[in-house]
């Protein structure tokens, strides 16, 4: 019966690590939040990086027309010059440039970062933080599309994105706020944002390889493991496909409802 239970809670971690990781309200804080309420420690890297693997492969599926035309026109323009292909080639550029600060935030203070930060109350403070920036970008209607893009653009981004190293403030909420904040479309931030999420993740997924190997439970709490990576690919493909909605109607004022109704109960409560 008890292993049933740890199942059934693994289970729900990937519910929520799935359902949260593609829209503005920050995956990490969520599942920091269910584990508290739970009573569970809190997992270890190799947890981490396997649920976030299954939200890769998710949103890499969604994205895969996107990711193959960008891969294949920022080859032919390499070698043909064509102008038929800059925007591609352009676009993968500013991809580059905006992981990179999140990249070398994350090699140099990923681990100080949630030690110090890895609490509640900071992803109490996040959510509100994050609500704040939903409702001022609430009416914006920018009309950059993916071949208006600048450099000064992708770096913003690639800030924002940075500064969602911090546990509560969400990846994706940093880098749609942004992009939309830079004047970009609707379409064109949810695209840019994913985008920037895919070398970010695959990174992750590289450098924390070891961890999973070396992880002394890797053997005990294999089921649990498996349940929440099949449930992580299955929910944040469907949350993805809502987000997508969400976006295109321009719809994000209600994630500011929710991140300052979140983020006053755990103040309140927890």
């Amino acid at each position: 019966m008890e292993d049933f239970i740890l199942w059934l809670k693994y289970v729900l971690l990937g519910i929520v690590q799935g359902a949260t990781e593609p829209i503005p309200v920050s995956s990490s804080g969520h599942l920091i939040i269910v584990q508290r309420l739970l009573g569970m420690e809190q997992n270890g890297l190799s947890f981490e990086i396997l649920t976030n693997t299954a939200s890769l492969i998710a949103i890499m599926f969604i994205f895969r027309e996107d990711i193959k035309k960008l891969i294949v026109g920022g080859w032919r323009f390499l070698v043909s010059r064509n102008a038929e292909y800059r925007a591609d080639f352009m676009f993968c550029v500013y991809i580059i440039i905006g992981t990179l600060p999140a990249a070398i935030g994350a090699v140099l203070f990923k681990d100080k970062i949630e030690e110090i930060f890895t609490s509640v109350y900071t992803v109490a403070i996040s959510l509100l933080i994050t609500g704040v920036a939903l409702w001022l970008i609430r009416n914006l209607r920018g009309r950059k599309r993916d071949g208006d893009l600048s450099v000064k653009d992708a770096i913003l981004v690639g800030l924002a994105q940075a500064v969602a190293l911090i546990p509560g403030i969400s990846r994706s909420g940093a880098t749609v706020i942004a992009s939309i904040a830079v004047g970009m479309k609707q379409e064109t931030a949810l695209k840019f944002s994913f985008m920037l999420y895919i070398p970010i993740s695959i990174g992750g997924v590289i450098l924390g390889a070891s961890d999973i190997v070396t992880d002394p439970h890797r053997v005990q709490l294999a089921i649990p493991y498996i349940l929440a990576f099949i449930t992580t690919l299955i929910v944040t493909y469907f949350s993805m496909r809502w987000f997508m909605g969400i976006m295109a109607r321009g719809n994000l004022i209600y994630f500011s409802y929710y991140c300052f109704v979140v983020g006053i109960l755990l103040l309140i409560f927890l």
